[in-house]
């Protein structure tokens, strides 16, 4: 299980937004750590295929996630930075329109949309429309639908934004469980969402990967520079 990223690169006009990242993504919680405006949405938006390099190829297991189509999308479970839904959505009218979109038969998308409810603590609000719910809790409901269909390839952009400590400290508890046989990378500019859960670490600045490593790695490598 390896997701290859090799020299992918992106622009915008006249900026440069992605600019010749490689990296090799293997089972575990990655971090890609980097300052607003460093490049990470971009690179997360290529990687879950919405937006293609302008150069260079993104690979699952040694083929292409443009050829891998249909079957790329069925392990691939992805959060943005917002996520869009229909104001009349209640939180599980929601996740079981998500749960079709994704395939999943209706008895093991309630037996999921259960367990996800009671574990991201969304039970007492599930007949409740998300677009009354406080922004912690809309973010919640973006992780569960996420996490419905059990993905090999997890991508969650700035997951945490909107959660309360305590919040937080649950999510990474529920990431660090899942992350067991499964690819997952966390975009933040928050370094204690990944500093204890992350196996490895990307620093990116401005569009470019200028670190690599676990996060005591580049604590050591940073010692009388800061």
């Amino acid at each position: 299980m390896e997701l290859c990223l090799e020299h992918i690169s992106r622009e915008f006009k006249d900026k440069k937004a992605v600019d010749d990242v490689s990296l090799r993504i293997g089972p575990g919680v990655w971090g890609l750590l980097g300052a607003n405006g460093a490049g990470k949405t971009t690179l997360m938006r290529m990687i879950a295929g919405i937006l293609k390099p302008g150069s260079g190829q993104i690979t699952y297991d040694g083929i292409r996630i443009e050829a891998l189509g249909e079957a790329y999308r069925d392990i691939f479970g992805y959060l943005p930075q917002e996520f869009g839904f229909y104001p009349e959505f209640t939180v599980k009218d929601y996740l079981e329109y998500i749960a079709a979109l994704k395939g999943l038969t209706v008895n093991n998308a309630n037996k999921k949309i259960a367990e996800l409810l009671e574990t991201l603590t969304l039970y007492e609000v599930r007949n409740k429309k998300i677009s009354k719910l406080s922004g912690g809790m809309k973010r919640r409901v973006g992780i569960a639908q996420a996490l419905l269909n059990e993905p090999e390839i997890l991508i969650l952009d700035e997951p945490t934004s909107g959660l309360d400590p305590g919040e937080r400290v649950r999510f990474r508890n529920l990431l660090s469980e899942f992350a067991h046989d499964r690819i997952v990378l966390i975009s933040t500019h928050i370094v204690p969402d990944v500093e204890y859960i992350a196996m490895q670490n990307a620093i990116m600045k401005d569009g470019r990967i200028i670190e690599t490593g676990t996060t005591q790695e580049l604590v050591e490598r940073m010692k009388g520079k800061i």
